[in-house]
């Protein structure tokens, strides 16, 4: 009995694939770019795509915070109203304290509050220390140095006609004094907004007294950014698709963006008459309403009853420990 050799693909050539089983050309890796570049040259993307990307992330933030705002939590039930005037206690209570370790235990009653409002942690902390070092970092870490504030050098970094230079121990207190208070009073805020809808928040600010033409502008303002922020998209993006060849991101960019903002600036002016007209039409004199009718029940005197005694503890709190 003769047997035959069952021929074998050549080596360049991938094997056949199996009825059943995952195709060979899918197993198989692929040479990817080195962020060396040994292999290729990773190309830099244009600032107009980038801060187009970034706009469309804030408004994924925006969608999601609405989105929490609905959710069934401790904050989401309280009555707008509360929340506001507790918002203003808390901020002054915030305000006065001079103790780190105080400032550091409200900061820590906002991420258990966040938790039982529904509010994801994670989400919560980035969006605070998003701004805390961006903004308060770099005002306070000159204040950090021995020529500004004296004191007992910690972190000696240099030397300046003999005398040395560096980070004092009480620069060091006083910018996390200045950090930690920033930090509390931004997760205040963060938390009024992300567990109240936008209009209901508007229609508080204007039963609690703010003049109307400051929330008519505020409200009108946060709504069409975004639809503008919208169009800006979708003019860069039929611009990509009429554009042979790669785009440039030099000249043609910055021509770009020059010819947009023009073209933008008429799109607003129009769309602010057309927004006018559509809104007088429909019988608005100047008040925003809320669908929600605002009842201010036992629950929120209890909370207000309950904020105002931790704005109590954080200030003899603070008085006990001294600064």
């Amino acid at each position: 009995m003769t047997t035959l050799d069952t021929p074998r693909p050549p080596a360049d050539e991938a094997p056949a694939p199996i009825a059943g089983k995952t195709p060979a050309w899918l197993l198989q890796g692929e040479m990817a770019m080195c962020p060396c570049g040994c292999i290729g040259k990773r190309k830099k993307g244009s600032f107009v795509e980038k801060t187009l990307d970034g706009s469309a992330g804030l408004l994924r933030q925006v969608m999601f915070g609405e989105d929490i705002a609905e959710r069934p939590g401790l904050l989401q039930r309280i009555d707008p109203r509360a929340k506001l005037l507790s918002l203003i206690i808390l901020l002054i209570a915030a305000a006065v304290v001079r103790n780190i370790v105080v400032l550091l235990v409200a900061y820590a009653f906002t991420l258990v509050v966040a938790y039982f409002s529904a509010v994801p942690v994670g989400f919560f902390i980035k969006r605070v220390w998003l701004f805390v070092p961006i903004f308060t970092g770099i005002v306070v870490l000159p204040a950090t140095l021995s020529f500004i504030t004296p004191g007992e050098i910690v972190i000696p970094l240099w030397t300046w006609q003999g005398q040395p230079v560096g980070i004092t121990s009480q620069g060091l207190t006083a910018a996390g004094l200045i950090v930690s208070r920033v930090a509390l009073s931004i997760s205040l805020v963060v938390l009024l907004t992300l567990t109240t809808p936008w209009v209901e928040l508007l229609a508080a600010l204007r039963s609690l007294g703010v003049p109307k033409m400051f929330v008519l502008i505020v409200g009108m303002a946060y709504r069409y950014i975004f639809l503008l922020l919208g169009s800006v998209t979708d003019m860069y993006e039929s611009r990509r698709a009429r554009t042979v060849g790669a785009v440039k991101h030099d000249k043609a960019a910055r021509e770009f963006v020059s010819s947009t903002a023009g073209a933008l600036l008429g799109k607003s002016h129009a769309l602010s008459e057309e927004v006018h007209q559509a809104m007088i039409a429909r019988g608005f004199r100047g008040d925003v309403k809320a669908l929600k009718t605002f009842a201010f029940t036992r629950a929120d005197a209890f909370y207000m009853l309950v904020v105002v005694i931790a704005a109590a503890v954080i200030v003899l709190g603070d008085q006990q420990l001294g600064r």
